[in-house]
């Protein structure tokens, strides 16, 4: 009986032991820290997002909730593009594009078509005139050189001017080959604003863009408002380009559009050229137009046909009716085409009717040096320009 008792009471006292060591944290490696407590988020706090190792190139997802990466874009050839909102990088198809997109954002320009005329130098910033070149998509000035374009990195490459016949596909296939948005913008001396007004939303540079439409738009009425005075008063001109002198912009042409405005062009064909170098004719021809007045291009023979018998006997020659064109940073009766025709607006109308136009020439020729050209015409630049 006594041994029975002193058994349980063995079993008893090894329970008891066994409870105890069930009870005991387990031990910690001495070098390890002790796990911290769990802690319940507040009701109110999400649980935070699983942080990723890098940061993955956004392409579609916009930055900021509800704005968008990238826009729908439709341009003048009726083509909708995908282009990022927001375009800071920007290549040019040619001259014109070149003159106008320079007016409106140089700093947004990444290269141009077609190197600056030497004389640019004079007017220009050193960053805009040392730009690399990439070449032109028409006119045949050197073509576009895709390979340079894409290392690059435009954004968008546009296109502004006179629509060719091809354009949209010659734009598409571009935008195809090389994945760049090739974009379309009609521009001619007299939609200049809303083509303006089109870039400035496109680039988001709406306020810069409507000082320069309501300029283009302010030009165009004074002209308007001129010839409407001078009624049937209007100059007999031609415009006399080439080696020669012996082509010329004929009426209804695209590059006709200033000389057709502010005088009465007499070339009159059944086949008006499209192309900047005009018409070829002959000096037959030309005595029979007989024109009042003649502007030489500023690199053909105005400075000769004074002392030439054979011009001598053009009326308009013989009584000293005639000048070249004024030229710096570039040609103002176009050639590009582009917005620089302003200012050969403003030297036709002084030169042909001095008695229906009041303004100071140099004022309003500084003034739009500084608007387009982002100068100061200083006024030996202007007497040289003259010529």
């Amino acid at each position: 009986m006594k041994l029975r008792r002193i058994v349980s009471l063995f079993l008893a006292l090894c329970l008891l032991a066994a409870l105890a060591a069930c009870g005991k944290p387990s031990a910690q490696p001495a070098n390890s820290p002790s796990p911290a407590p769990a802690e319940t988020p507040a009701p109110s706090e999400a649980p935070a997002a699983p942080q990723p190792t890098e940061t993955p190139e956004v392409t579609e997802a916009p930055a900021v909730p509800g704005e968008a990466l990238t826009v729908e874009y439709t341009d003048d050839t009726g083509r909708t593009l995908t282009i990022p909102a927001e375009i800071s990088r920007v290549a040019v198809t040619g001259p014109m594009s070149q003159i106008v997109l320079f007016a409106l954002a140089p700093e947004k320009m990444i290269a141009v078509a077609n190197a600056w005329d030497a004389g640019a130098e004079a007017y220009f910033a050193p960053e805009y005139f040392r730009l690399p070149v990439l070449g032109q998509l028409y006119g045949g000035k050197g073509e576009l050189n895709l390979e340079e374009l894409l290392a690059a990195a435009p954004e968008i490459v546009l296109d502004i001017g006179e629509p060719k016949k091809s354009i949209g596909e010659d734009l598409a296939a571009l935008t195809e080959q090389t994945g760049i948005p090739f974009l379309h913008i009609d521009a001619a001396t007299a939609t200049m604003p809303e083509a303006y007004r089109k870039l400035g939303a496109l680039l988001g540079l709406e306020d810069r863009a409507e000082n320069l439409a309501d300029y283009c738009a302010e030009i165009m009425s004074l002209a308007e408002d001129t010839m409407a005075a001078v009624g049937e008063n209007r100059v007999r001109m031609l415009y006399l380009l080439g080696d020669e002198g012996l082509n010329v912009i004929a009426k209804g042409s695209y590059h006709s559009e200033i000389i057709d405005l502010v005088s009465d062009n007499a070339a009159v064909l059944e086949d008006p050229s499209s192309k900047g170098t005009g018409n070829e004719t002959d000096m037959e021809q030309l005595l029979l137009w007989d024109p009042e007045f003649i502007v030489f291009s500023y690199d053909s023979v105005g400075d000769t046909v004074g002392e030439d018998p054979v011009w001598q006997q053009l009326s308009a020659v013989k009584n000293g009716n005639y000048a070249k064109a004024p030229y710096g940073p570039y040609n103002w009766m176009g050639f590009p085409a582009s917005v620089q025709r302003y200012l050969g607006i403003l030297w036709l109308l002084k030169t042909l009717y001095p008695a229906y136009v009041s303004y100071d020439l140099f004022t309003e020729v500084n003034r739009f040096y500084e608007l387009f050209f982002h100068c100061t015409l200083t006024p030996e630049q202007y007497q040289a320009i003259l010529g």
